[in-house]
């Protein structure tokens, strides 16, 4: 089951509780500084405490939707300051909507004075985040025994983002020289030597390549080491905690059949069905007048039909049929005949392209919802056409649909829209992640992320 520091990693936690604790403190003193003795009686008695917490909440959601917390290492200053004050920005509109419905506000000056001290602070408090993130210990110390197709990527992805709180102390190759260098990464001996340097560096964990031969690998050092408290994983676990998607180059047929598990139980997928349509429902009903909108921009943008109908496979490779507002011209597979959606497709619309970059076109799949064909989270739906033959070229490939596709999903908030087999074989990894590590506090992330990229206007094509 997926840990909450995989999805927030500890570090990035710690931040947060920081910049909560600032925007409160920032608000606080200056109410202090401007109301004195009175601040208590302001806090408790006229709703201080609501007024102060609708702001930090607004603040925070506008960092939320700016990438605060993904994008951690900013390392330019004025940069980081003009996006605070986009923040900030927010938090006063938020505060005048709130005005005009005659909602708890605060005080102009406590406003405007609080919020001058979140613009110095912010910044000031992310650069000494940093800086002690770099220069401090406690990151977990890991040693690499053997090899594995995916190791340059995972020291290239640890080194870049050390806030992971992961540190590569070396590796160990089964003959000398090695025959791969690490950039960054230490070679500290061959594998025959595992004891001794483990002995030497006292990693935390110990983590060991595919491609390591039984042969040459000292197991009887590796259980004496296990024993005494060092634990021991594959490249592969350590793989999915890092990238948040399956390696299907570590992937081996042994693991599925022998996993506790490999997907949602009955009362996970159950629960999922009726939030699902509870969902689903209510966001037809509110949406109405604004689906009703698009699809008349439809007809008056080409021609052709408002909705988009076309077959797709669904849980177990059933067939069922998608529905979509049209982005496409009514021809747009005539002379190609079945492809897959590429950057500035020249078949898509001048309205299309707006829907499909909002994300606007994906809003009747809710009726496939309804249906109980989809739900709201799962792997994207693909076409008969291109299942039959991923399902021979890509292992694995069948498992995506041991669960209900969805509009949105883990592989579609991580990973571009893809066009190319190797983004086809990446979006699978981040698939089987999402069905192994099934979870509802899962899809309520997905959720949330999905609403921030529509808002923004990231990822469609």
């Amino acid at each position: 089951m997926i840990r909450a520091t995989q999805i927030l990693p500890t570090s990035v936690f710690a931040l947060l509780v920081g910049e909560v604790i600032i925007l409160y403190a920032s608000y606080l003193g200056v109410s202090y500084w401007l109301l004195g003795e009175g601040l208590d009686a302001w806090l408790n008695a006229e709703d201080g405490w609501l007024r102060i917490s609708l702001v930090v909440i607004s603040l925070l959601v506008a960092m939320y939707f700016l990438d605060f917390y993904e994008d951690v290492q900013r390392k330019d200053p004025v940069a980081l300051m003009q996006q605070v004050c986009l923040v900030v920005g927010f938090a006063f509109l938020a505060q005048a909507m709130l005005s005009y419905g005659r909602g708890p506000v605060l005080f102009k000056w406590v406003m405007i004075w609080g919020s001058v001290a979140v613009i110095v602070m912010i910044p000031l408090w992310r650069s000494l985040f940093n800086k002690a993130i770099m220069a401090s210990g406690g990151a977990e110390s890991i040693l690499l025994v053997g090899g594995s197709p995916v190791i340059l990527d995972l020291a290239e992805t640890l080194r870049e983002r050390p806030h992971l709180r992961r540190k590569l102390l070396g590796y160990l190759s089964e003959s000398a020289p090695a025959p791969q260098e690490i950039p960054g990464v230490p070679w500290l001996g061959e594998i025959s030597q595992l004891k001794s340097v483990a002995e030497q560096v006292k990693p935390d964990r110990i983590v060991v390549g595919s491609r390591t031969s039984e042969r040459s690998f000292p197991l009887a050092d590796l259980i004496q080491l296990r024993f005494f408290g060092t634990p021991v994983d594959d490249i592969g676990t350590m793989y999915q905690e890092v990238f948040g998607r399956i390696s299907l180059q570590e992937l081996r047929p042994v693991e599925l059949a022998f996993a506790k598990k490999v997907g949602p139980g009955q009362l996970e997928t159950r629960i999922q069905s009726i939030y699902s349509f509870v969902i689903a429902l209510v966001s037809i009903i509110l949406l109405s007048p604004f689906l009703l909108l698009v699809a008349i921009l439809i007809k008056l943008d080409s021609k052709g039909p408002v909705f988009f109908r076309q077959t797709r496979v669904g849980l177990h490779e059933k067939p069922f049929t998608l529905y979509k507002f049209r982005s496409m011209r009514m021809d747009a597979e005539k002379e190609t005949g079945a492809v897959w959606a590429s950057r500035d497709d020249p078949r898509v619309t001048t309205l299309g392209k707006w829907l499909r970059r909002l994300r606007i076109d994906e809003f009747p799949q809710f009726v496939n919802v309804l249906g109980g064909h989809m739900a709201l989270v799962g792997p994207r739906p693909e076409r008969p056409e291109f299942v039959s033959d991923l399902n021979e070229q890509i292992p694995f490939y069948r498992q995506r649909h041991y669960v209900k596709p969805g509009i949105t999903g883990w592989a579609q908030i991580n990973y571009k829209y893809g066009d190319t087999m190797e983004d086809t074989i990446t979006k699978l990894e981040y698939d089987l992640y999402y069905i192994k590590n099934f979870q509802i506090a899962l899809d309520m992330v997905i959720i949330f992320q999905t609403l921030k990229i529509m808002l923004r206007g990231r990822g469609g094509q």
